[in-house]
């Protein structure tokens, strides 16, 4: 078996997931590490590296709003969903489902169509 393309596959797909993942964590204000956490904790392990591009995109595409805070002594910028990013997770989410179904479907085995009894 082709590790390199299945591995290039599940990258594709975690793509995906993971915008949705991360919009869905955002309804809730979360700064990055504990956005990290969060994710983890529900078994989403994402990479520094990974991660923070993300959030800078989905900024820029303006899905998020971020602010720089102290906390602890510290500065950290913490994100949450704008109301336009509020609406895509919406879309994102129906639209998961009717895949989730599609697939749900082809993935079960067929019936057997009913007959009309004479």
């Amino acid at each position: 078996m082709n590790t390199d393309l299945f591995d290039n596959l599940r990258m594709e797909l975690r793509r995906g997931s993971l915008i949705v993942a991360v919009l869905a964590q955002l309804k809730a204000e979360h700064y990055g590490y504990a956005l990290r956490k969060s994710l983890a904790d529900r078994g989403l392990v994402v990479d520094e590296n990974t991660l923070y591009p993300l959030l800078r995109r989905l900024e820029t595409q303006g899905l998020l709003v971020s602010q720089w805070r102290e906390e602890d002594n510290r500065n950290k910028r913490f994100y949450r969903l704008s109301s336009d990013g509020e609406l895509i997770l919406k879309q994102l989410l129906e639209e998961w489902q009717s895949i989730n179904s599609s697939i749900h479907q082809i993935l079960s085995p067929t019936r057997p169509a009913k007959r009309d009894k004479p």
